[in-house]
């Protein structure tokens, strides 16, 4: 009785945990799930890593992030990849 109650607590949590982040990143980017915005995220990924970027995802940089150094975290640019296809 205790373990089944256990159970269904620990489904109900991953469940709202699971909705959450995706309700998250459907709102911040509602196109992530078209399949060619996808495709723009690989060819962006595989273009800076020839180091030959769009013109499009230049655009997207901020001049505040330019400014603010050389030490970029992953996930600011990640953040500016996504915000280039996926919005």
């Amino acid at each position: 009785m205790l373990i089944s109650k256990i159970r269904v607590t620990f489904l109900r949590l991953f469940l709202f945990i699971f909705l959450g982040i995706f309700a998250g990143l459907y709102i911040s980017w509602p196109g992530i799930l078209k399949p060619g915005n996808w495709i723009c995220f690989k060819e962006i990924i595989a273009k800076s890593a020839e180091n030959k970027i769009s013109f499009k995802t230049a655009l997207e940089i901020s001049p505040s992030y330019l400014l603010k150094g050389k030490n970029k975290k992953t996930s600011s640019k990640i953040r500016i990849v996504a915000d280039a296809c996926f919005r």
